[in-house]
């Protein structure tokens, strides 16, 4: 396995800058950003290190150039919006993106992009199904034409109240999936999987390894702490949010050997990407950087995988 981080935690840092500390702090791979230009509401969004609407010559020579200056890989390049809004303005601009940001994947060879499938949260997963079958038949016979793998994360994105009842994403579990890979066949429709999201959903998340392994076109390492006390307060129908954080992998719930090791018995080789999104590590961008080596550290034990470079300071 290649390791890796996703890139949102490093917004203010440029491409370079995000590469250069890659090499420097012994990661093989980056998760790069592509939201469009603009701001974002929604925390870890909006995040552009690389923009998919410049598919020029030079601009991916300029890109391809780092990538071999730094000797670091691109995991996979990602936007994860609601392509399925109830807002119809919304939902058409993220899926455009979408097939943007699949162009980009086919332009530099990488041939991964990330995603939500998305969801309009006020109606039932089976209310939402024709609406996700007319926008996502075509993105992925898109995808086909670029030979470009779609990788689904699999959080729910239901945390509060502007997401509540039924999140923001509708590729949350395993029965959900086997109608989506059914339904839409294409063998470039996979998932971006996360362990810490089936924690949060009290689900099994060692299972799915064996039963969609060749589905798992790339990983997310994010951990979650489920504090029982509040969950106990509060119910599991209270806002997530209420009774759960999300932590660096190794301070939290999930059991990384059991969930590595099942992974590596399947037979995947592909990129482990740590994602951030723990508020102990937030204060500064020396934390966050400082939050991406112990993360590394961590989670090295359990795997044997490229490592680029030298940490600075250890």
């Amino acid at each position: 396995m290649q390791l890796g981080f996703v890139s949102a935690i490093l917004p203010e840092l440029s491409l370079e800058q995000v590469l250069a500390f890659a090499r420097d702090a012994g990661f093989a791979s980056v998760e790069l950003m592509c939201w469009p230009l603009g701001k974002a509401e929604r925390r870890y969004a909006g995040v552009t290190h690389l923009d998919a609407t410049d598919l020029s010559a030079g601009a991916i020579k300029t890109t391809r150039d780092l990538l071999k200056k730094y000797g670091v890989e691109i995991s996979a390049v990602s936007y994860y919006p609601n392509a399925l809004s109830p807002d119809l303005a919304e939902a058409e601009t993220a899926q455009a993106h979408i097939r943007r940001v699949i162009d980009l994947a086919a332009a530099l060879g990488v041939g991964r992009a990330n995603t939500f499938v998305g969801r309009d949260y006020t109606k039932s997963i089976d209310d939402n199904w024709p609406r996700f079958l007319e926008a996502w038949r075509p993105i992925l016979d898109h995808a086909d034409a670029k030979g470009v793998k779609v990788g689904i994360e699999n959080c729910p994105m239901s945390f509060g109240a502007d997401e509540w009842p039924g999140g923001k994403n509708l590729a949350v579990s395993p029965a959900v999936w086997r109608r989506m890979f059914a339904d839409v066949p294409s063998p470039n429709f996979g998932l971006n999987f996360d362990p810490s999201h089936f924690v949060l959903q009290h689900m099994d998340y060692l299972a799915p390894l064996t039963e969609f392994k060749d589905r798992i076109f790339h990983v997310h390492a994010k951990d979650v702490r489920i504090d029982r006390a509040r969950l106990d307060d509060h119910g599991v129908f209270a806002y997530p949010k209420n009774w759960h954080t999300p932590k660096l992998p190794g301070q939290g719930d999930v059991r990384w050997g059991a969930f590595l090791g099942t992974l590596a018995d399947t037979g995947y080789d592909g990129h482990l990407v740590v994602e951030v999104e723990d508020r102990a590590f937030e204060g500064s961008l020396e934390a966050r950087q400082d939050s991406l080596v112990v993360s590394r550290r961590f989670l090295e034990q359990f795997i044997i995988g490229k490592r680029r470079g030298v940490e600075s300071g250890s």
